[in-house]
This record gives C-alpha cells, sequence and structure tokens, in this order.
C-alpha cells in the first residue's frame, strides 16, 4: 500500500515553523538578525528542524558534538542546549566575520561556554582531530561539494550509536537530476549512505531534507 504525504504549501510551511518549539527570546533575536542579511537566511537552519535537533540529541544523551558549517549560531544554540551536562560543541566555520557573529549570538543564547568555534577549512579542522570515535552527534550544512568527504571523516569519528544530521539533501529538489556541481555531489552521497554498511540511515521530507546517519554499535 502506497502512502502519498501530504503536499506542503507556503501556508503549511508556516504553520510547521510557527508550531516549532523552543523559539525563546534569544533564539527569535537570532532569527530577526539573521533575516536582515537578505537572501543569505536560506543559510539558517529552518527553525522546526533545529527544534527536531536538539530533541534528538536529549533524547539521545549526546556530550560531544560537532557542527560543519556555523554561519550565525542558529543551529549551533540548539544543538548545544541539547546537550548533556558537561557537553561540549565544537563548530567548525570557515568565514572569520560569521563566526563572530555565532560566539555573540551563543553568548547571548547563555550556552557560550559549551561552545568551541574553530575558524577555517572545516576538512582541515576534522582531518587534525584523532581519528578515533570521538562525537556522540555531528550536524553537516556546509558548502555541498565537501560533503562526501565530510561525511567519511565524520563517519570514522562517530562513537558507536552516535547520530549524524545531513541537511540539504534535496538540493531544492535538483537530486532528482542533478546537474550542477552541488547537487551532483549530494545526490552521490545520498545514494553511497544507503549502501555503507557502517551505518543506519534514514532521510525525511524535512526543510530541504534532512537525513539522519547512525553509526552502527561495534
Amino acid at each position: 500500500m502506497s502512502i502519498e504525504p501530504t503536499p506542503i504549501d507556503a501556508d503549511l510551511a508556516r504553520y510547521i515553523r510557527d508550531h516549532a518549539w523552543g523559539r525563546d527570546d534569544a533564539v527569535r533575536q537570532v532569527e530577526k538578525e539573521t533575516a536582515e542579511l537578505g537572501d543569505l537566511v536560506i543559510m539558517q537552519t529552518a527553525p522546526e528542524q533545529a527544534a527536531f535537533l536538539e530533541i534528538l540529541i536529549r533524547l539521545g544523551g549526546a556530550k560531544w558534538a560537532i557542527e560543519v558549517g556555523t554561519f550565525t549560531g542558529y543551529g549551533a544554540i540548539r544543538i548545544a542546549r541539547g546537550l548533556a551536562e558537561g557537553g561540549k560543541l565544537l563548530c567548525c566555520e570557515l568565514d572569520p566575520e560569521r563566526a563572530a557573529i555565532a560566539r555573540e549570538n551563543l553568548d547571548a543564547a547563555g550556552v557560550g561556554e559549551r561552545v568551541e568555534i574553530e575558524v577555517g577549512p572545516a576538512i582541515e579542522t576534522i582531518r587534525a582531530l584523532p581519528e578515533e570515535p570521538t562525537f556522540d552527534f555531528a550536524y553537516l550544512d556546509a558548502e555541498k561539494t565537501g560533503y562526501p568527504d565530510y561525511y567519511e571523516e565524520l563517519v570514522r569519528r562517530m562513537n558507536p550509536g552516535g547520530l549524524l544530521a545531513i541537511d540539504n539533501v534535496f538540493m531544492s529538489g535538483r537530486t532528482l537530476s542533478p546537474e550542477d556541481e552541488g547537487a551532483v555531489a549530494v545526490a552521490g552521497l545520498n545514494d553511497r549512505i544507503l549502501a555503507d554498511d557502517r551505518v543506519e540511515s534514514v532521510m525525511l521530507g524535512m526543510a530541504d531534507g534532512l537525513t539522519l546517519v547512525r553509526r552502527r554499535d561495534a
């Protein structure tokens, strides 16, 4: 039996967003300031997706986390809030100006002490880390052509049972017939994940597509 999903039009998308939990004054201020950046607002994690990630982290009891692509710190706030007591989040951000904005927003949200921001190419930051299981949670939302490399470096550093969340796996629908370099990279990774016997995964129709990848228990 085939179950057709409910089409998500603009009105229903706003309804979903309006019912996202955890959007307190600090979070809404980041939303407002990021919206003022114009077209760049598309780089912000959707509010409902950010809430979902925080709940996932709380459910899993994650303590050590990494985010690849931090932008203004919106997603990082929700990730840091979800971490277990004593938890730490490592953020990788290429742009020093965005990293400075993220730092201000994280501090204003009261989670700054839980977060370290490394400025520079994320792949270099990750490869400089010990090549051993370290992270309970990872969030990938960076330059799309780099997704295959990020995925490989992150998976090998995930603890057994650790969860990797990958954003924009739909590429606005372009992964169905990929032509541009970013869509080709993401579409290839989508297929690769499904065939990777190190992990279990599910692709969700949330925002621009979110894949959850669980590192299998050893």
